[in-house]
Protein backbone atom coordinates (compact mmCIF):
# COMPACT_ATOMS: atom_id res chain seq x y z
CA UNK A 1 0.00 0.00 0.00
CA UNK A 2 1.76 3.03 -1.07
CA UNK A 3 1.67 6.13 2.10
CA UNK A 4 -0.78 8.04 0.49
CA UNK A 5 -3.20 5.32 0.33
CA UNK A 6 -2.11 4.60 3.78
CA UNK A 7 -2.85 7.99 4.58
CA UNK A 8 -5.79 7.71 3.26
CA UNK A 9 -7.24 4.54 4.85
CA UNK A 10 -6.10 5.84 8.42
CA UNK A 11 -8.17 9.00 8.21
CA UNK A 12 -10.80 7.47 7.31
CA UNK A 13 -10.77 4.68 9.83
CA UNK A 14 -9.87 7.82 12.53
CA UNK A 15 -13.18 9.48 11.15
CA UNK A 16 -15.16 6.11 11.67
CA UNK A 17 -13.98 5.32 14.92
CA UNK A 18 -14.96 9.28 15.52
CA UNK A 19 -18.24 8.84 14.26
CA UNK A 20 -19.30 5.81 16.39
CA UNK A 21 -19.63 7.52 19.59
CA UNK A 22 -21.35 10.06 18.45
CA UNK A 23 -23.88 7.91 16.51
CA UNK A 24 -24.25 5.37 19.66
CA UNK A 25 -24.76 8.51 21.94
CA UNK A 26 -28.19 9.93 19.20
CA UNK A 27 -29.23 6.14 19.51
CA UNK A 28 -29.37 6.27 23.39
CA UNK A 29 -31.02 10.40 23.09
CA UNK A 30 -33.55 8.26 20.74
CA UNK A 31 -34.28 5.31 23.19
CA UNK A 32 -37.48 5.37 24.15
CA UNK A 33 -37.99 5.80 28.50
CA UNK A 34 -40.26 4.29 30.38
CA UNK A 35 -41.87 5.84 33.52
CA UNK A 36 -44.15 4.21 35.91
CA UNK A 37 -46.96 6.62 37.19
CA UNK A 38 -48.68 5.26 40.21
CA UNK A 39 -51.57 7.93 42.21
CA UNK A 40 -53.21 7.32 45.35
CA UNK A 41 -56.58 7.73 43.66
CA UNK A 42 -59.12 5.74 41.84
CA UNK A 43 -58.92 5.40 37.83
CA UNK A 44 -62.15 7.10 37.68
CA UNK A 45 -62.05 10.04 39.95
CA UNK A 46 -61.99 12.99 38.07
CA UNK A 47 -58.72 14.04 40.19
CA UNK A 48 -56.45 11.33 39.02
CA UNK A 49 -57.43 12.88 35.33
CA UNK A 50 -56.42 15.91 36.11
CA UNK A 51 -53.34 15.12 37.61
CA UNK A 52 -52.42 12.85 33.77
CA UNK A 53 -53.68 16.07 32.06
CA UNK A 54 -51.18 17.89 34.18
CA UNK A 55 -48.20 15.43 34.15
CA UNK A 56 -48.36 14.85 30.05
CA UNK A 57 -48.93 19.13 29.41
CA UNK A 58 -45.50 19.24 31.54
CA UNK A 59 -43.10 16.83 30.00
CA UNK A 60 -44.33 17.63 26.27
CA UNK A 61 -43.17 21.31 27.45
CA UNK A 62 -40.10 19.85 27.64
CA UNK A 63 -40.30 18.08 24.41
CA UNK A 64 -40.89 14.52 26.14
CA UNK A 65 -44.20 13.11 24.22
CA UNK A 66 -45.87 10.17 25.30
CA UNK A 67 -45.63 7.08 22.16
CA UNK A 68 -42.74 9.03 20.40
CA UNK A 69 -39.81 9.47 23.52
CA UNK A 70 -41.20 8.38 26.35
CA UNK A 71 -44.19 5.17 27.46
CA UNK A 72 -45.56 5.85 30.25
CA UNK A 73 -47.54 3.02 32.89
CA UNK A 74 -50.23 4.17 34.39
CA UNK A 75 -51.37 1.99 38.19
CA UNK A 76 -54.05 3.86 40.53
CA UNK A 77 -55.14 2.50 43.74
CA UNK A 78 -57.64 4.00 46.43
CA UNK A 79 -56.57 4.73 49.95
CA UNK A 80 -56.71 1.78 52.04
CA UNK A 81 -55.77 -1.03 49.43
CA UNK A 82 -52.65 -1.93 50.96
CA UNK A 83 -52.82 -4.97 48.92
CA UNK A 84 -53.24 -3.40 45.49
CA UNK A 85 -50.90 -0.91 46.13
CA UNK A 86 -48.16 -3.35 46.82
CA UNK A 87 -48.92 -5.45 44.15
CA UNK A 88 -48.57 -1.82 41.70
CA UNK A 89 -45.57 -0.74 43.46
CA UNK A 90 -43.80 -4.38 42.87
CA UNK A 91 -45.04 -4.55 39.45
CA UNK A 92 -43.25 -1.63 38.37
CA UNK A 93 -39.95 -1.73 40.04
CA UNK A 94 -39.59 -5.29 38.90
CA UNK A 95 -40.26 -3.48 35.27
CA UNK A 96 -37.02 -1.55 35.96
CA UNK A 97 -38.43 2.18 34.64
CA UNK A 98 -36.46 4.81 34.03
CA UNK A 99 -38.36 6.86 36.88
CA UNK A 100 -41.53 6.53 39.34
CA UNK A 101 -43.54 9.50 39.81
CA UNK A 102 -45.79 8.95 42.67
CA UNK A 103 -48.03 10.39 44.82
CA UNK A 104 -49.37 9.49 48.29
CA UNK A 105 -47.82 8.61 51.50
CA UNK A 106 -48.82 4.99 51.30
CA UNK A 107 -47.35 4.56 47.97
CA UNK A 108 -44.02 6.46 48.72
CA UNK A 109 -43.65 4.14 51.94
CA UNK A 110 -43.92 0.68 50.01
CA UNK A 111 -41.81 2.66 46.96
CA UNK A 112 -38.89 3.45 49.93
CA UNK A 113 -38.89 -0.54 50.83
CA UNK A 114 -38.50 -2.06 47.21
CA UNK A 115 -36.19 0.16 45.43
CA UNK A 116 -33.02 2.22 46.35
CA UNK A 117 -31.67 2.63 42.78
CA UNK A 118 -34.85 3.85 40.29
CA UNK A 119 -35.42 7.16 40.53
CA UNK A 120 -38.65 8.44 42.39
CA UNK A 121 -40.36 11.90 42.42
CA UNK A 122 -43.13 12.21 44.85
CA UNK A 123 -46.07 14.81 44.57
CA UNK A 124 -48.89 15.45 47.08
CA UNK A 125 -46.66 13.91 50.19
CA UNK A 126 -47.07 15.51 53.76
CA UNK A 127 -43.75 15.73 56.04
CA UNK A 128 -41.43 14.06 53.58
CA UNK A 129 -38.69 14.85 56.00
CA UNK A 130 -40.79 13.26 59.54
CA UNK A 131 -42.10 10.27 57.40
CA UNK A 132 -37.90 9.20 56.48
CA UNK A 133 -38.62 9.51 52.76
CA UNK A 134 -35.96 12.19 52.09
CA UNK A 135 -33.31 13.63 54.36
CA UNK A 136 -33.98 17.11 54.28
CA UNK A 137 -36.06 19.17 52.05
CA UNK A 138 -32.87 20.97 50.91
CA UNK A 139 -30.81 17.53 50.43
CA UNK A 140 -33.25 14.85 50.01
CA UNK A 141 -30.24 12.62 49.49
CA UNK A 142 -31.01 8.59 48.12
CA UNK A 143 -33.06 8.32 45.30
CA UNK A 144 -36.15 10.21 46.14
CA UNK A 145 -37.04 13.42 45.66
CA UNK A 146 -39.99 15.56 45.34
CA UNK A 147 -42.89 17.98 46.27
CA UNK A 148 -44.80 18.47 49.83
CA UNK A 149 -48.02 20.17 49.17
CA UNK A 150 -48.22 21.66 52.59
CA UNK A 151 -46.72 24.52 54.41
CA UNK A 152 -47.41 23.64 57.98
CA UNK A 153 -48.06 26.95 58.70
CA UNK A 154 -50.94 26.54 56.80
CA UNK A 155 -52.45 24.30 59.37
CA UNK A 156 -53.43 27.10 61.54
CA UNK A 157 -54.93 29.13 58.58
CA UNK A 158 -57.77 26.45 58.13
CA UNK A 159 -59.17 27.11 61.51
CA UNK A 160 -58.82 30.86 61.47
CA UNK A 161 -60.57 30.49 57.55
CA UNK A 162 -63.04 28.17 59.29
CA UNK A 163 -63.98 30.92 62.15
CA UNK A 164 -63.93 33.71 59.32
CA UNK A 165 -66.80 31.72 57.54
CA UNK A 166 -68.65 30.53 60.58
CA UNK A 167 -68.30 32.87 63.42
CA UNK A 168 -70.26 31.35 65.77
CA UNK A 169 -67.89 28.06 65.70
CA UNK A 170 -66.91 26.93 69.46
CA UNK A 171 -65.96 23.35 67.99
CA UNK A 172 -63.64 22.12 65.67
CA UNK A 173 -62.84 18.81 64.40
CA UNK A 174 -59.58 18.07 62.24
CA UNK A 175 -60.76 14.67 60.38
CA UNK A 176 -57.69 12.42 59.23
CA UNK A 177 -57.06 8.88 59.15
CA UNK A 178 -54.05 7.50 60.95
CA UNK A 179 -53.28 5.40 58.77
CA UNK A 180 -53.10 6.94 55.41
CA UNK A 181 -52.11 10.21 57.33
CA UNK A 182 -49.40 9.29 60.08
CA UNK A 183 -47.90 13.17 59.77
CA UNK A 184 -51.23 13.98 61.71
CA UNK A 185 -49.29 14.83 64.82
CA UNK A 186 -47.79 17.19 63.17
CA UNK A 187 -51.09 18.99 61.86
CA UNK A 188 -51.85 18.98 65.62
CA UNK A 189 -49.01 20.72 67.10
CA UNK A 190 -49.39 23.79 64.04
CA UNK A 191 -52.68 24.73 65.54
CA UNK A 192 -51.35 25.28 68.81
CA UNK A 193 -49.81 28.37 67.48
CA UNK A 194 -53.51 29.61 66.60
CA UNK A 195 -54.14 32.40 69.38
CA UNK A 196 -56.58 31.86 72.16
CA UNK A 197 -58.52 34.55 71.10
CA UNK A 198 -60.03 33.09 68.32
CA UNK A 199 -62.38 31.50 70.74
CA UNK A 200 -62.60 27.98 69.38
CA UNK A 201 -61.40 23.88 70.92
CA UNK A 202 -59.88 21.93 68.47
CA UNK A 203 -60.49 18.03 68.51
CA UNK A 204 -58.91 15.23 66.94
CA UNK A 205 -61.60 12.94 64.62
CA UNK A 206 -59.55 9.48 63.57
CA UNK A 207 -61.66 7.66 60.94
CA UNK A 208 -61.28 4.92 59.06
CA UNK A 209 -63.63 3.94 56.90
CA UNK A 210 -67.93 5.21 55.67
CA UNK A 211 -68.82 4.42 58.95
CA UNK A 212 -66.27 6.28 61.50
CA UNK A 213 -67.09 9.04 58.25
CA UNK A 214 -70.86 8.92 58.94
CA UNK A 215 -70.39 9.30 62.78
CA UNK A 216 -68.02 12.19 62.75
CA UNK A 217 -70.26 14.63 60.66
CA UNK A 218 -73.42 13.42 62.80
CA UNK A 219 -72.05 13.88 66.03
CA UNK A 220 -70.57 17.63 64.93
CA UNK A 221 -74.22 17.90 63.57
CA UNK A 222 -75.68 17.50 67.42
CA UNK A 223 -73.60 19.52 68.98
CA UNK A 224 -74.22 22.85 68.72
CA UNK A 225 -71.02 25.71 67.31
CA UNK A 226 -69.40 22.06 65.36
CA UNK A 227 -67.31 22.72 62.69
CA UNK A 228 -65.26 20.50 60.49
CA UNK A 229 -61.59 20.30 58.66
CA UNK A 230 -60.74 17.98 56.52
CA UNK A 231 -56.92 17.12 56.72
CA UNK A 232 -54.96 16.61 54.05
CA UNK A 233 -55.08 12.79 53.77
CA UNK A 234 -55.28 10.40 51.28
CA UNK A 235 -58.27 8.80 52.67
CA UNK A 236 -60.14 12.01 52.83
CA UNK A 237 -59.49 13.11 49.17
CA UNK A 238 -60.53 9.38 48.02
CA UNK A 239 -63.73 9.72 50.33
CA UNK A 240 -64.49 13.90 49.54
CA UNK A 241 -68.00 12.70 47.51
CA UNK A 242 -69.05 11.10 50.43
CA UNK A 243 -67.75 13.48 52.52
CA UNK A 244 -69.40 16.58 51.22
CA UNK A 245 -72.55 14.94 51.03
CA UNK A 246 -72.37 14.78 54.59
CA UNK A 247 -71.61 17.74 54.95
CA UNK A 248 -74.59 19.58 53.69
CA UNK A 249 -76.86 16.97 54.69
CA UNK A 250 -76.19 17.31 58.15
CA UNK A 251 -75.17 21.66 57.46
CA UNK A 252 -72.18 21.14 58.97
CA UNK A 253 -69.37 24.36 58.26
CA UNK A 254 -66.35 22.61 56.71
CA UNK A 255 -63.47 23.49 55.47
CA UNK A 256 -61.50 21.34 52.82
CA UNK A 257 -57.21 21.22 52.12
CA UNK A 258 -57.83 20.42 48.44
CA UNK A 259 -58.97 23.25 44.89
CA UNK A 260 -60.71 19.46 43.54
CA UNK A 261 -63.07 19.71 46.41
CA UNK A 262 -64.03 23.11 46.45
CA UNK A 263 -64.56 22.59 42.60
CA UNK A 264 -66.72 19.61 43.29
CA UNK A 265 -68.67 21.94 45.39
CA UNK A 266 -67.33 21.38 48.87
Amino acid sequence: MSDVRRREFITLLGGAAAAWPLAARAEQAERMRRIGFIQVVAENDPEAQARITAFKQGLAALNWVEGRNIQIVYRFAAAGEAARIQTHVTELVNSAPDLIVASGTPVIAALKQATSTIPIVFAIVNDPVGQGFITSLARPGGNITGFTMIEFEMVGKWLELLKEMAPAVRRAALMFNPETGPFYPVFLRQFATVPASIGTELVAAPVHNRADLEATVATLAREPDSGLIVAADAFNAAHRPLIMELVERNRVPAIYYLRQAVAEGG
